[in-house]
């Protein structure tokens, strides 16, 4: 059922990190591992088909996991991966929350939203991941997600419930880094872009706003 922002049912709670989503990435490290497992004598070829096509398909770790449960040595610890990792959780509770410039970005970012604002910027951003995860919880606030150029997106795990969603970048693996948005967002929206530019004669300004001169 929808809510809409008079809605008196409570807010969702923390996310349990066995429902946070896995990314093709993972998907493909624990096909790898069962490769071993072939290897190893641990599953048969039926057992790895079988299993693979659920690891293909899973939308979250649980059901990521649930194929390497029984196997011992096999366990989905993928270093590369950001959502083997602790998120990192921004909260925006009826105020405003930036990010901008040169910020350290985590692996994985977990956004609490309520009736706020959340500005993360990071065209200027350290990022040391090929891969960032963001995962939205999102109840009457505003989300903007503002990539540099190069950058990929993709948003089609999130969730919307009386919302909106603008992403301008568009769905795709091709860049770096590649974000990974997911959650819930209920009565709110977001907007995913790439910063605009305009060029008067050598002055270049820049939306959000910069300036810089051109001396070429």
């Amino acid at each position: 059922m929808n809510e809409t922002p008079g809605s008196t049912a409570p807010l969702p709670g923390p996310v349990d990190p066995r429902d946070l989503r896995v990314s093709d990435a993972e998907r493909e490290h624990v096909v790898g591992l069962l490769q071993k497992a072939i290897g190893q004598g641990l599953i048969t070829l039926d057992e790895f088909t079988t299993r693979t096509d659920t690891a293909l398909a899973a939308k979250t770790r649980a059901e990521l996991n649930a194929v390497l449960v029984d196997l011992p040595g096999m366990v989905h610890q993928q270093a590369t991966s950001p959502r083997h990792q602790q998120p990192v959780e921004l909260r925006a509770t009826m105020s405003a929350l930036k990010r901008v410039g040169r910020w350290d970005v985590p692996s994985t970012l977990l956004v609490r939203n309520r009736m706020g604002s959340v500005e993360l910027d990071f065209t200027e951003a350290r990022i040391d991941h090929a891969e960032v995860a963001v995962e939205l919880d999102v109840a009457g606030g505003s989300v903007e997600i503002i990539v540099p150029d190069g950058a990929s997106v993709s948003s089609g795990e999130v969730e919307v419930h009386a919302g909106s969603v603008k992403d301008r970048v568009g769905d795709g693996r091709v860049g770096r880094p590649h974000f990974v948005l997911s959650g819930l967002i209920r009565a709110g929206s977001l907007k995913v872009r790439r910063p605009t530019y305009v060029r008067i004669g050598a002055l270049v300004i820049r939306f959000p706003w910069k300036v810089s001169w051109d001396r070429d």
